[in-house]
């Protein structure tokens, strides 16, 4: 019976439940740490808790968790300290290993020397500029005067320009060939210029210094025996790296399956490069070289921060995936850099669709060389059509953080990256079997209306090999190449990018197995020239099904922010400065016909814009 009465029940109370778990050596230790008993906690002692001020048992854990309090204290007061410890055993592991590695086979190594090269290059820059950039600052700050810095960029451009015309013509000389290519680069960019938003502002700094590096990375890669080695070593490194998608894919599919069929050979390769860049983006590899490469090119090329980090996102990442890392920011962007953002998403392939394309067969090294010559190029020729007239908020980098995943750990990011690009797969599975499909109707349709007229053999590609011949001959492309070249623009610029790399690699397989050149009329292949240039012509995602995928992503991403502006009070108050607003409310009231615009707000937008109703 004592057994049960109330005195000899224990209840629990269910308040720490509601609270969470209660964990009573944590609170032993947290109290105890804190130089307090259990049982001197009122609201212990008041809810009948077991701890009391007479129980001896604290007390003898007090005396017994003296060392394990001492030991924990300590590890947090020098947390630092084994921080330090530990990377310089790390650091001191890697050097022996890479000592030994040099001296066993220095040739082996020569990669991972290059590699940790670089790496030490960008942290000493980093502890420089950290230790000595304010002072560097203010030792050059004297040197920044205005006339000074005038008479510098043009002493520059005077030398880029000399250094420029001595280059073509000492090496024309020998190729004449190759002023075809530098007419063809300078009828683009007039045609650009001719369809530009506002002429008069066109930054000249931002598209000489985009065209520049684009055309210096172009001469290391091409012209130079270094650059040439380093990216075709590279080329091969992501060829081996790729390879081990048949691990996989042969377990899931079987080997003959693998080898013999197109979607169980190419598109396993979009899985395990979307995993793998997954992962490199959480421990935060890609946002580093991001940050580099637009921190270079913002530094030449004097374009705003959000803009460059989207342009440099587009050489690892696709056109919808880029403004992801930006997307806190697009709400606040201008115009012209939402403009920018586009043309960069257009100009560049997705680093899961790069592995797709060298398991074609195309060059590995010059799809690398055309993903990342086309970032400064892309936004150098974004803003010669659409220039700057508004005012960023984003000029410096600083303040502007790239938005990682949402995996909490490692394995987690791995394995969303895979999930993530099944829906990419099915994608391109889809679009192949729909494209496809459609250009064989396309192609029977018009045979048929042509063999009604006597054109025998009319097709969608050879309209294209006559109305795109020109461009593929202002590329640098020999005439006989020009009609095969044209139709594989054709087919990338209304299909997509994907069909037409399937198509070059079938003319370059027919080359390297030593086809005919000409079977009657029709060409079997092309020169190797003609295939590199047709290689940097096709990177990117620059086609009419990309414009609707590319509008929907920025749609959705798009939030806008705060009221609508009042332009007649806005207009009709004393405006120091040009903005975004006043920009937008001038716009209007140039447009504008009816007499509710009052002359003062048009002498206020004559103040800062040029139109015909201020003459």
């Amino acid at each position: 019976m004592e057994g049960n009465s109330p005195k000899g029940r224990e209840f629990i109370s269910l308040t720490p439940v509601a609270n969470g778990l209660e964990n009573r050596g944590a609170e032993l230790l947290e109290s105890l740490e804190e130089g307090r008993t259990p049982g001197n906690d009122s609201s212990r002692a008041e809810g009948g808790d077991i701890w009391t001020e007479a129980s001896p048992e604290p007390l003898s854990g007090r005396r017994s968790l003296q060392p394990a309090l001492r030991a924990r204290r300590f590890c947090r007061e020098h947390t630092q300290l084994f921080r330090w410890i530990c990377m310089g055993l790390l650091c001191t592991a890697f050097a022996a290993f890479l000592l030994v590695a040099g001296l066993l086979d220095f040739q082996r190594a020569l990669a991972l020397f290059v590699l940790t090269g670089v790496v030490l290059a960008f942290l000493a820059h980093s502890l420089l500029k950290r230790l000595l950039g304010p002072k560097l600052l203010r030792c050059f700050k004297p040197l920044g005067h205005c006339r000074l810095n005038v008479w510098f960029e043009r002493t520059l451009a005077l030398a880029a320009f000399l250094g420029l015309v001595s280059w073509l013509v000492l090496d024309t000389s020998q190729r004449p060939e190759q002023l075809v290519s530098f007419a063809g680069i300078c009828v683009f960019i007039c045609l650009l210029f001719a369809c530009s938003k506002h002429h008069r502002t066109v930054s000249w700094r931002t598209v000489s210094w985009g065209l520049g590096l684009q055309f210096a990375l172009g001469l290391f890669v091409i012209r130079t025996e270094p650059g040439f080695i380093a990216f075709q070593w590279m080329g091969n490194q992501i060829q081996i790296f790729l390879s081990y998608t048949d691990v996989g894919s042969s377990f899931v599919f079987g080997e003959a399956m693998v080898k013999g069929v197109f979607a169980f050979q190419v598109l396993p390769i979009v899985v395990f490069f979307s995993c793998v860049m997954s992962v490199l983006y959480y421990v935060g590899l890609m946002q580093w070289v991001i940050q580099k490469i637009s921190w270079l090119m913002q530094a030449t090329m004097g374009t705003m921060a959000t803009e460059t980090l989207s342009v440099a996102g587009n050489i690892f990442v696709s056109q919808t995936e880029a403004p992801l890392l930006i997307r806190p920011y697009l709400a606040d962007m201008t115009r012209s850099e939402i403009h920018a953002v586009m043309t960069g998403g257009y100009a560049t392939i997705a680093g899961s669709l790069l592995g797709a394309y060298i398991s074609f067969g195309i060059d590995a090294a010059s799809l690398i060389a055309a993903s990342v010559m086309a970032a400064p190029c892309a936004l150098a020729l974004s803003k010669l059509v659409y220039p700057e007239v508004e005012e960023s908020k984003f000029r410096s980098l600083e303040g502007v953080k790239l938005t990682g995943g949402d995996a909490q750990n490692l394995l987690e990011a791995a394995s969303s990256g895979a999930a993530v690009s099944v829906k990419l797969v099915a994608n391109i599975g889809a679009n192949l079997i729909a494209f496809l499909a459609l250009l064989a109707f396309v192609n029977a349709a018009l045979s048929w209306l042509g063999a009604m007229v006597g054109v025998q053999e009319l097709s969608f590609q050879l309209i294209c090999s006559y109305v795109l011949r020109p461009v593929a001959f202002l590329m640098g492309v020999t005439w006989e190449d020009c009609p095969v070249v044209a139709e594989l623009l054709g087919i990338k610029l209304f299909l997509n990018e994907f069909v037409a790399y399937q198509g070059l690699s079938q003319y370059k397989q027919r080359r390297l197995a030593g086809v005919e050149e000409w079977v009657g009329t029709k060409k079997q292949w092309i020169s190797v020239r003609a295939e590199i240039l047709t290689t940097f012509a096709l990177c990117g995602f620059a086609n009419f099904s990309s414009i609707g995928i590319m509008l929907g992503g920025l749609r959705i991403l798009y939030v806008p922010r705060g009221a609508e502006v009042d332009c007649t009070s806005l207009l009709n108050t004393t405006v120091s400065s040009s903005s975004f607003e006043v920009y937008q409310c001038c716009c209007e009231a140039f447009r504008s016909t009816s007499a509710v615009v009052s002359r003062g707000a048009l002498d206020t937008c004559c103040r800062f814009y040029n139109h015909t109703t201020c003459a």
